[in-house]
């Protein structure tokens, strides 16, 4: 069943600060962003690309994500609200690791899709 994400919180966000990682690699594979759209959803930040599945909660909106950071596959959960300047405060966690808190501001659709995360055997490919 898909749950309709409120207006205010439907569309791309771009991760702009995290409170766990450094920032300045914020953007290594691309502009750090999540959708929240509750269709296909997607989630790029630092080394992490992947899928999210969000719903909407009281309080904002829940996620839980499952991708790869570069070839290590991982999964974890998430939960955003909206603050009254219009930016989205949130919390990243990954599945048995870290926790982070974010802030992201809305923006467009990326100009070139995101890439699906990459597999444990797309490791050994690229160095043969």
């Amino acid at each position: 069943m898909m749950t309709e994400i409120p207006s205010e919180y439907r569309g791309w966000w771009r991760i702009t600060e995290t409170s766990a990682w450094v920032n300045d690699g914020i953007d290594i594979l691309g502009t750090a962003v999540i959708s929240l759209t509750g269709h296909a959803d997607r989630l790029r930040m630092h080394c992490l690309l992947a899928y999210v599945n969000c719903k909407a909660i009281k309080t904002g909106v829940s996620f839980t994500w499952e991708g790869a950071w570069e070839y290590d596959q991982m999964s974890g959960s998430g939960r955003v609200t909206l603050r009254q300047d219009g930016t989205l405060r949130g919390t990243f966690r990954i599945k048995d690791g870290d926790s982070s808190t974010f802030i992201a501001e809305r923006t467009k659709a990326p100009d070139e899709p995101i890439p699906a995360p990459p597999s444990y055997r797309d490791k050994w490919r690229h160095r043969w």
